[in-house]
C-alpha cells in the first residue's frame, strides 16, 4: 500500500474522532500562522494562505479560529513563532519515515519524537540517512467517480503536472513543489474539478513490505507521531496490508 498510503492517510484523517479533530485544527492553525506571516493576511494576494484556509474549512474549523490564526501570523494578535523542521527516522521492519513538523521549540520537539520512536521500536536517523529514499512532490487527490480521466489529464499536464496516477478510487496528480499551486489552481478553479485533498509531501522511491505484527507496529508508531502537536505529517515507504 506504499503507492496508496497518501489516500489511506486522507481516509484515516476524514474518519478521525472529535479528539483527533481538535488536534488537526491545532496543526492547521500553525500552517495558517506560517502562511500569513510569509505572504500577508489577504488570501486574494497569498495563494498559500488561500489553500490553507480551504484546508481549514474542509476540516470544519470555525471562522473565528481561522481569523485569529491569520491575525497571529500578521502580527495583529500576539502569537508564537513557528518554524518548519523535518526529522528522519526508522520504524520497525526497516520502514523509513519523513516527519514534517512546525515547532516553536526544537529543543522540545526532537526529544519528544525520540521518546515516541524509542517506545515503539523505532529510532531517529541522522540527516540524509532516510531522505534520499523520498522525493518531495505535490499530490492533488481527486475522486475518480467525480471526474473524467482524459479531461483531468489534459488540464493537469497542460498546467505543468508531472504525472496523473489512476489508483482506482482516486486519481493522484503529481507535481513538483514549485508547480503545485499553479496546477491546483488550474484543476480546482479554472476547470472547476472537485479536489478531495492537496498537499506537498514526500513520495517514496521504493517500498518495504511489512505484514502481521510488524505492520501493526508501523501503524502504531505513525499514529503516535501524528498525535504529537508539533508533527504536521508523516510520510513512509511501507507496503502495508489493507487490513492494517
Amino acid at each position: 500500500m506504499a503507492g496508496h498510503s497518501h489516500w489511506a492517510k486522507i481516509k484515516r484523517a476524514k474518519g478521525a474522532t472529535d479528539a483527533k479533530r481538535g488536534k488537526v485544527w491545532s496543526k492547521i492553525a500553525r500552517k495558517l500562522i506560517i502562511a500569513a506571516r510569509g505572504g500577508g493576511g489577504d488570501p486574494a494576494q497569498n495563494l498559500n494562505l488561500r489553500y490553507t484556509i480551504e484546508e481549514a474549512k474542509a476540516a470544519n474549523m470555525h471562522k473565528d479560529t481561522i481569523a485569529n490564526a491569520i491575525k497571529k501570523g500578521t502580527g495583529e494578535l500576539g502569537g508564537e513563532n513557528y518554524e518548519a523542521a523535518v526529522y528522519e527516522a526508522y520504524a520497525p521492519g526497516g520502514v523509513a519515515l519523513m516527519i514534517d513538523c512546525l515547532t516553536n521549540n526544537r529543543a522540545r520537539t526532537a526529544p519528544d519524537l525520540r521518546a515516541i520512536l524509542d517506545k515503539n521500536g523505532g529510532n531517529l536517523a541522522n540527516s540524509g540517512a532516510v531522505s534520499f529514499q523520498f522525493t518531495k512532490v505535490g499530490i492533488i487527490t481527486i475522486k475518480s467517480d467525480l471526474v473524467d480521466e482524459e479531461k483531468l489529464m489534459e488540464v493537469a499536464l497542460d498546467a505543468g503536472a508531472d504525472d496523473v496516477k489512476n489508483l482506482g478510487e482516486v486519481y493522484e496528480v503529481i507535481t513538483s513543489p514549485v508547480s503545485f499551486h499553479k496546477v491546483k489552481e488550474a484543476i480546482s478553479t479554472a476547470a472547476g474539478l472537485p479536489v478531495e485533498a492537496a498537499e506537498v509531501t514526500y513520495l517514496p522511491s521504493t517500498s518495504v513490505t511489512v505484514e502481521g505484527d510488524v505492520a501493526a507496529k508501523v501503524m502504531k508508531i505513525i499514529d503516535a507521531l501524528e498525535d504529537n502537536e508539533d508533527v504536521q505529517s508523516v510520510s513512509h515507504n511501507a507496503d502495508l496490508p489493507e487490513t492494517v
